[in-house]
């Protein structure tokens, strides 16, 4: 683990809003969320959107895959990964209060043979040996106490995320924040990737967009994408039907 007791973190706090448990990282900003008597399932619409690379393999293989989400949040696609998908599953998160609280209050599982969370700096431990293109699913949610940019936005740590994915890898980014620029984001992204690599969502109305790159290239006949929107939907109860209908590449 990382040394990350010189970093002055943020305070780390909940609120509740009916069914609904938040974490707050020192401010009103969400920075994930749970249904206190659905601990697994995902809540909010841009948390089920970063699921959308299933839609890219064969839903049959997916318990055989590596998810790796940068940013813990509230830990709901690491649980979603690991309990639901049954995938092998790892998160790095740089405030060791994120995850005290997420054991606490989010019901977080210890660190167990399919899960674990890696405290330090995500820019740093991806550069590490161990996930050279090992990683199917690489999820990027990275957002401070203002969520006002993403803390990694670079045309470097893209490249560097990028090497980290299998061949049939993808990556899904959540770009939200008041002083972010969409378009100057997926310019990095398709330097690192190629524009061909990118696909989007239409913005949430809570202004969260969802990016995917592939490591590789693909265009999945629509069929196929609609197969297997099904399937996701009826296995593991994501909207997938409704991603196919608003899930477009991006566009030079």
């Amino acid at each position: 683990m990382a040394k990350t007791d010189t970093i002055d973190f943020p305070e780390v706090n909940f609120s509740e809003e009916g069914p609904i448990r938040h974490l707050h990282l020192g401010s009103e900003w969400i920075q994930g969320s749970m249904y206190v008597d659905e601990p697994n399932a995902l809540v909010h619409e841009y948390i089920q959107r970063m699921m959308a690379w299933l839609l890219f393999v064969d839903p049959t293989t997916v318990g055989k895959r590596q998810a790796l989400q940068l940013g813990l949040g509230a830990g709901s696609l690491t649980k979603f990964c690991a309990k639901e998908l049954r995938m092998k599953t790892t998160a790095i998160e740089l405030n060791p209060q994120v995850l005290h609280a997420c054991r606490g209050w989010f019901k977080l599982p210890m660190d167990n043979t399919r899960m674990q969370v890696v405290l330090g700096d995500a820019a740093k431990e991806i550069q590490q040996a161990r996930w050279l293109g090992a990683v199917d699913a690489l999820q990027v949610d990275l957002y401070d106490e203002e969520a006002a940019a993403p803390v990694l936005d670079s045309e470097a740590f893209y490249a560097d995320c990028r090497n980290t994915l299998t061949y049939e890898g993808c990556m899904t980014v959540n770009l939200f924040g008041r002083t972010s620029s969409f378009q100057k984001s997926v310019d990095k992204i398709a330097a690192a990737f190629g524009m061909d690599a990118i696909w989007a969502f239409k913005s949430t109305r809570e202004g969260n967009t969802v990016v995917l790159a592939q490591r590789t290239v693909t265009r999945p006949k629509r069929d196929v994408l609609v197969a297997r929107a099904d399937y996701i939907k009826d296995h593991w109860g994501l909207p997938a039907d409704k991603w196919v209908r608003v899930f477009k590449p991006v566009k030079t």
